[in-house]
């Protein structure tokens, strides 16, 4: 192999522009991008909102199409990935990007577009939500099964939220339209909180198994990378599929929830909240005290989403339930979220030409 074939295939599998070696979790960019437009749809930066949707958008497609053919072509090589517990969570970040734009075309008022995108974001939660934890869990050739366990896992949690979110957004738009079906009303908000309490179920199980994970084997500061930032993630993303159950027009069942919903939504903030300083903590302790180098890498989205999702929570949270501080906290949160998204985009783009050059 020459030097420029090396620099190739290195090129491919850092950046997964080749079928062959592309990440599960390779749609994490599509989610970080696309939350961080929905908040600047919140703020009312309209136009910057739209700019980072298409960019979202772009970026969906490319991934779409290279699973696509990696799925036709190298089908060993995503069966491997489907039983590697290390990996196999990753595949959730098509379930949550789906959904992450289905949203965003809500909040743009594509409701035809946003309803297609949820029906596709169902379909898909519903062959990766049984069949991941299947293949990855009990198919898995690695023994022990919690010596895999990683952040990721959490992304899991993640796409069950999602599909409230949309869910939610969606019954709350759609009497507001020209498609004001109730029966569809009725089934969106039953989807809404169903979802919502299985993905609150599947953090206290994720969080179980990562508890495992660091108890029984050794935890080092490699092991602590970016996705581990989901742990408050999925805690954000449940927190805004709350708040828009909150927002949704009465029914029985909401009637019977509510109290649940709005109650625990205000805790997980809580909780949320603390875990942001313990993890900018961790960071430090594997970077400035362990020194390990600060390069770009894709898992790094996988930090941007939580930042920019922390600001979407708490911006709905206290428009729902009435508390200024916290949409206030929400709002100027945002800044921080999309300064990340900033520095990790410019250092992917920066990483890809300084690589290309050296090929």
């Amino acid at each position: 192999m020459t030097t420029a074939d090396r620099n190739l295939t290195g090129l491919h599998r850092r950046w997964g522009l080749s079928p062959s070696t592309l990440a599960p979790g390779c749609f994490a960019s599509v989610m970080a991008t696309g939350i961080v437009s929905i908040g600047a749809e919140l703020k009312g930066l309209h136009t910057l909102s739209v700019g980072l949707f298409w960019i979202a958008v772009a970026l969906y497609v490319f991934f779409t199409v290279l699973t696509a053919v990696r799925a036709l072509r190298y089908r060993d090589a995503v069966r491997a990935d489907m039983h590697d517990p290390s990996r196999a969570f990753g595949f959730f970040t098509a379930v949550a990007g789906t959904n992450v734009l289905a949203t965003g075309l809500v909040e743009l008022g594509m409701i035809p577009l946003a309803l297609a995108l949820f029906a596709l974001g169902g379909v898909l939660w519903l062959i990766l939500g049984y069949g991941i934890p299947f293949t990855a869990i009990l198919g898995s050739s690695r023994q022990p099964v919690s010596s895999g366990v990683n952040g990721t896992w959490l992304v899991w949690v993640v796409a069950a939220q999602s599909v409230a979110v949309v869910a939610s957004s969606l019954g709350i738009e759609l009497p507001n339209t020209a498609y004001p079906d109730p029966g569809l009303v009725v089934f969106l908000t039953l989807t809404a909180v169903v979802m919502w309490a299985v993905g609150v179920a599947l953090y206290v199980v994720c969080m179980i198994a990562i508890g495992v994970r660091v108890l029984q084997h050794r935890f080092g500061p490699k092991d602590l990378d970016a996705p581990y930032w989901v742990t408050m993630g999925a805690l954000a993303i449940t927190i805004v599929a709350g708040s828009r159950i909150l927002d949704l027009g009465g029914s029985p069942l909401l009637e019977a929830t509510r109290v649940l919903v709005g109650a625990s939504s205000a805790l997980l903030w809580a909780i949320a909240t603390w875990l942001i300083p313990a993890l900018v903590a961790a960071g430090i302790w594997k970077h400035a005290i362990h020194r390990l180098p600060m390069t770009y890498a894709s898992g790094l989205w996988s930090m941007v989403f939580p930042l920019g999702m922390y600001s979407v929570a708490s911006i709905y949270l206290g428009q729902s339930d009435h508390v200024p501080a916290i949409e206030w906290i929400g709002q100027h949160w945002f800044w921080v979220g999309l300064a990340v998204w900033a520095i990790v985009f410019v250092a992917m783009v920066s990483s890809f030409i300084r690589t290309l050059r050296r090929s």
